[in-house]
Parts: C-alpha cells; structure tokens; sequence
C-alpha cells in the first residue's frame, strides 16, 4: 500500500534536482550534471578534522599544520562532505533559509558516507548544534536537527536532541570573522542533563564548518559535561 502512495506521490510531486530542480528519474538527489559539479572532500585530508589539502597526493594518514600544533585537540575526529563554493551554497542556503527541508535527506547521505571512519571508531550519541529558541520560533526548523535526525537514522544511532542548549543569544555568526566568531559564541551553550552525557562518544552535527567555534564552544561544555569524546561531521566546509 505504501508503495502505491509512493508511487502516486512521485507523479503528482516527482523528485527533483535539489540544485537545479530537475525533474529526476529517481531519488537520488541531483541531476548528473549538477552531481559532476559538486566538490566532495575525499582523500587526501587531513585525518583529524577532514580538512582537504591541495596538490597533496598521499595514501597515508597525514594531519594539517594546525592538527600537528594541538597538543589539547577539543575533537577525536572531524568531517566535511563539500566543499562549500559558489555551487554548493546554494543548496546548504535553500536548505537552511528558503523551507527546502527535503534537502537533509540527501546531504545527510553524504555525510555518513564522509564520516565513515568516525563511525567505526565508535558513537553512542548524536547532537545537533541547537538553534536558540528565538531564532528557532523565526525559522521553525533547526537545519542540523534535520540532518541529525537522517544521520542517525543511516547510522542506527540514538539523537538527543535536548541535553544541549543553546543558553545564549548570538548574533548570526556570518556577521564576524577570526576570532569575533569565537567571542561571539562564548558561553552559548549548555548542557541539560549531564547524566545522557557522561562517558559518552558524541557526534555533533552542523550544516558548515567555516572557523569551527560554534563547534568546538559546544565541545567544551560536552567535554566538561564528562562526555568520553567529541566528533564532528558537517555538510560543508568552507576550508
């Protein structure tokens, strides 16, 4: 019965490109063409937060400069699945300004497939970073509350999504850059109920990584929390 409704909902409302909106044979996401265009952050990377590196041809595990001076690294791992250029903002902005919720579903797969390792090192949690409860009444969805909930549906992992929150209002953090970013959202974030946190392995989840400090502040109260360790995956990132 439910694949005759299916059915009859794709004539109705076919699927769509979600970049260019072409009509599309099947759910895959997005056209061919557009598919061809997206830059997805493969390997050579570096192994602990995912950043891509230029003209750099490895087989090894190799970590970024910024990785390699970290002796108090804030995240085990950290992973991307775009790049975040002029093709790819347009469908992380649709998906998180413009309603087009229906894209979580196919970015939410290429996270899992970005985050491979992440997952066989082993995660009890996922937490999507929380919008605080203003913005959330403006924009009536949380975008990483979306993709979290895909995610762990791909993942057969538990999403709590009320032992973080976000304690303070800030500022759109696309209004700062450096580190105005990361004053901007000190002290955000809280933790709820810190016995769902302790000992756990947390995933944190985000639409894009530009600088990381809406992460890595939400990081610290997890760690301070007694959370075990914190991951990251992301749809994008923009370095």
């Amino acid at each position: 019965m439910m694949n005759i409704l299916s059915k009859i909902l794709d004539v109705i409302l076919p699927p769509r490109c979600i970049s260019c909106g072409k009509v599309l044979n099947a759910k895959d996401g997005v056209c061919e063409e557009c598919f061809n265009n997206i830059n997805f952050i493969s390997k050579p990377h570096c192994h602990k937060c995912g950043m891509p590196f230029e003209n750099v041809v490895s087989n090894k595990e190799i970590m970024c400069g910024l990785c390699i001076k970290d002796k108090k690294p804030i995240f085990r791992y950290g992973r991307s699945a775009l790049r975040y250029d002029d093709f790819s903002k347009n469908m992380i902005l649709a998906f998180k300004f413009m309603d087009k919720t229906e894209n979580a579903s196919t970015l939410s797969k290429w996270m899992f497939a970005a985050g491979k390792d992440i997952f066989s090192s082993g995660v009890d949690l996922i937490i999507p970073i929380p919008l605080h409860y203003t913005r959330l009444l403006k924009r009536k969805y949380n975008q990483s509350a979306l993709l979290a909930k895909k995610l762990g549906k791909l993942a057969s992992i538990k999403v709590d999504y009320s032992s973080v929150i976000r304690a303070k209002k800030t500022k759109p953090q696309v209004e700062f850059s450096g580190k105005a970013r990361l004053k901007n959202v000190k002290n955000a974030f809280g933790v709820k109920h810190q016995n769902k946190i302790k000992g756990k392995r947390i995933l944190l989840v985000d639409d894009v990584y530009t600088t990381g400090s809406t992460l890595k502040e939400c990081a610290k109260v997890l760690l301070k929390s007694g959370a075990a360790s914190v991951d990251f995956i992301t749809a994008a990132r923009t370095c």
